[in-house]
């Protein structure tokens, strides 16, 4: 084999050898059989979880400030979309992808619709499972108390949001994310994929934006919490029970689907699979 095609062979995918791929695994995710992709969205539900639970404990140290305790929170929170992509699971946020193969006409609105509301229950019974069981292990005692006081913080927080606001943070949280997601898709390795995700997962964290699956973990134990763990001074739970659950969801849901969907995967279509063939 000649020098330059070995070296290249190890070499990034370029963008346009990334749109095709990505067409193509949304293919076989749009057609996967019901039970694997359940079964694969409840174990995205939990690693999400876990990536949100290493979170908790970061920002629960009062000694951090506020750029370090969000900056590192952000890069040990990436932990739950490594589990995702290297581990192999389905989750809704990521498979706003689809949108590039239904945009080629390679798979059905119809098959689209399927794939994410099959993932997305089974997202949020794996999400809330898993803070079912992380509530039950008392884990909120940890850190004097402070990991319980700053889940019910955070809930609280995010069911307080107005709908717009909860929108917007979704559209641009998802952009990350699914940026995240194209760009795992350039690597040839599992390092190649792990500081693929670390750096825009930890900037949608940093910046405070809304990931639908994460706070289907973080409201969940939240509700679970506010009756047995008094809150920190200044925390209001008015708002915190699941009708400030769906609340929170509707609106950083759609904005999930606008911010993946069309601000990532629409875009790239348009540019490397349409603009292409024009």
């Amino acid at each position: 084999m000649p020098e330059s095609k070995q070296f290249f062979d190890f070499d990034a995918y370029s963008p346009a050898e990334i749109a095709a791929k990505a067409e193509s695994v949304g293919v076989t995710k749009a057609r996967m059989a019901l039970l694997p992709m359940a079964m694969l969205g409840l174990l995205a539900g939990g690693f999400i979880g876990l990536g949100a639970l290493y979170y908790t404990v970061v920002v629960s140290d009062a000694g951090l400030g506020f750029a370090a305790s969000r900056v590192l929170g952000g890069l040990v929170f990436s932990l739950g979309l490594i589990l995702v992509i290297v581990g192999g699971a389905e989750l809704f946020t990521g498979n706003n992808m689809l949108a590039m193969a239904w945009a080629d006409r390679k798979i059905s609105a119809r098959e689209v619709a399927r794939n994410w509301v099959v993932v997305y229950v089974a997202n949020a019974v794996g999400a809330i499972g898993f803070a079912a069981v992380v509530y039950w292990s008392n884990h909120g005692a940890f850190n004097g108390g402070a990991v319980a006081q700053s889940y019910l913080k955070i809930a609280a927080a995010k069911t307080a949001l107005p709908f717009a606001e909860a929108f917007f943070k979704g559209v641009l949280c998802n952009l990350l994310v699914c940026l995240a997601v194209w760009l795992c898709m350039a690597g040839r390795s599992v390092t190649d994929k792990v500081l693929a995700i670390i750096f825009p997962i930890s900037a949608f964290v940093a910046a405070g934006f809304e990931h639908s699956v994460a706070n289907m973990y973080f409201i969940s134990l939240g509700i679970f919490m506010s009756g047995s763990v008094d809150a920190a001074a200044g925390t209001n739970l008015a708002t915190l029970n699941w009708s400030g659950f769906v609340s929170n969801l509707v609106p950083v849901t759609l904005g999930n689907i606008v911010g993946g969907s069309a601000l990532v995967a629409l875009v790239y279509h348009f540019i490397y699979r349409r603009g292409l063939r024009a």
